[in-house]
């Protein structure tokens, strides 16, 4: 089947991003400015509820953007992941599938979905070839999130075959980077072992000032750097960060492998594959059309261990990290086959040391 849509963005094209303030969608607007597009549209979570059939429906026949990057989702880490599964699945079904079929009717000439590399198997192959999708059983502590952006992923290739529209989806591995979720219950590994070792370090020197600035910006179940130093230290330890002997608990063995791309680079990516790629494409034309979409990531991997120790020396923490085996690992090792969006002519630049160290910084400020 020939797209309808294989035009190119302009520079004054009507552009939704959804999600916008988030950690990835936040790139993607920066990412899209910077190549001078001027006509980026969003709503907060406040002024659009995305679950909302009627509120979106409304918004798009008001706004009718010509260019969707679907960035929204609600996101966490195995912590949140395996205990809001109901949320998981419910909320990031209703959100994709509102968008998507509302860019079908308000005629999006391009759209790009962001799932996750959480859509593979628990023992797919590695590195992850984007045709191990469904070949095997999921992981269960993201089952959900997975069968989500699964469905999400079928629904945008059903809607390019049947209706011969030009939707696309791009797979990213583990993202970090500026305005990512540090919340210390919800947030990804990374975020939170950033988060938890400096805050081990602020116990370790006595930095109390530094600790009740961090709570008041981002409190920890409520509590915030107002609270009395007892409850904060209980808050603190809930969470595995112990004050005396000073050490840091992390979930796990340490021994999951694991990927990380810098938020920037993924939305480079994804304004790339706008820009370039349709989805005719990424097939042939010919029998079963299937698994199109496109991973983006380094393909370079580290263990849980060895990254908590990298963020303990960047930091400067002293005191000691433990690795708590009997909490569950997740999948052991998760690294994505990148040669698709390399072939298609995108890579990536920036290692995790200088990542994890712009990261801090910005924490930090």
């Amino acid at each position: 089947m020939v797209s309808k849509h294989l035009t190119t963005m302009n520079k004054n094209s009507k552009i939704y991003v959804a999600g916008h303030t988030g950690l990835v969608g936040s790139a993607i607007v920066r990412a899209l400015e910077a190549k001078g597009y001027t006509n980026i549209v969003g709503k907060s979570f406040e002024e659009l509820d995305l679950r909302d059939q009627n509120a979106v429906a409304t918004y798009f026949e008001e706004t009718k953007p010509e260019y969707v990057f679907l960035a929204a989702a609600k996101v966490g880490g195995i912590v949140a992941n395996n205990t809001y599964r109901a949320e998981f699945i419910y909320e990031n079904l209703m959100i994709q599938n509102n968008i998507i079929h509302q860019s079908y009717l308000n005629n999006v000439k391009k759209l790009l979905f962001l799932g996750s590399t959480c859509i593979y198997p628990k023992n797919a192959p590695q590195p992850l070839q984007e045709d191990a999708l469904l070949s095997s059983q999921l992981e269960y502590t993201n089952e959900p999130y997975a069968i989500a952006k699964i469905a999400g992923i079928k629904l945008i290739e059903s809607y390019n075959l049947q209706y011969g529209t030009n939707y696309l989806a791009v797979m990213p591995t583990n993202i970090y980077g500026p305005y990512d979720n540090f919340d210390l219950e919800k947030s990804h590994v990374l975020p939170a072992l950033i988060r938890k070792i400096h805050l081990g370090k602020c116990l370790e020197e006595n930095k109390w000032d530094e600790i009740k600035n961090d709570l008041n910006r981002r409190p920890i179940e409520g509590v915030s750097g107002n609270a009395d130093k007892t409850e904060i230290l209980e808050k603190l330890g809930k969470y595995g960060i112990i004050d005396k002997p000073g050490q840091v608990e992390i979930w796990g063995t340490g021994k999951p492998m694991r990927e990380f791309l810098w938020s920037e680079e993924l939305a480079s990516a994804c304004v790339f594959v706008v820009e370039n790629v349709n989805f005719d494409d990424l097939h042939n034309g010919s029998g079963e059309i299937l698994n199109t979409h496109i991973n983006i990531g380094t393909s370079e991997e580290i263990s849980i261990y060895d990254l908590a120790h990298k963020i303990k020396g960047i930091i400067g923490y002293k005191g000691e990290l433990v690795f708590n085996s009997d909490k569950p690992d997740g999948t052991m090792r998760k690294v994505t086959n990148t040669d698709k969006i390399h072939d298609l002519g995108w890579k990536h630049e920036i290692k995790i040391d200088q990542g994890i160290e712009k990261l801090y910084n910005w924490y930090t400020s």
